[in-house]
């Protein structure tokens, strides 16, 4: 199972939370951007439908495959 990890940081005036390097909205206070990042990460651990997906890779090569409802990742807020 994989690991995702949202990280508090400070932000464009403002406080976001970070995951794989992508920034959230920035919030006017820590505890907002914490509140807002504990929402996203219980969400990404609901299980959902299976379907096919799409993506592009860093070589820019497309690929398609079945990704399974259940398989969602583990999730964790720091900061």
């Amino acid at each position: 199972m994989s690991k995702t990890v949202y990280e508090i940081v400070e932000h464009d005036g403002g406080w976001a939370y970070r995951v794989d390097g992508v920034f959230s909205e920035t919030f006017p206070s820590h505890a907002l951007a914490r509140n807002a990042a504990d929402r996203a990460a219980n969400e990404q651990t609901v299980p959902g439908e299976s379907t096919d997906i799409s993506f592009e890779d860093k070589e820019g090569r497309w690929h398609d495959e079945a990704s399974r409802g259940s398989d969602r990742p583990e999730t964790d807020v720091e900061g």
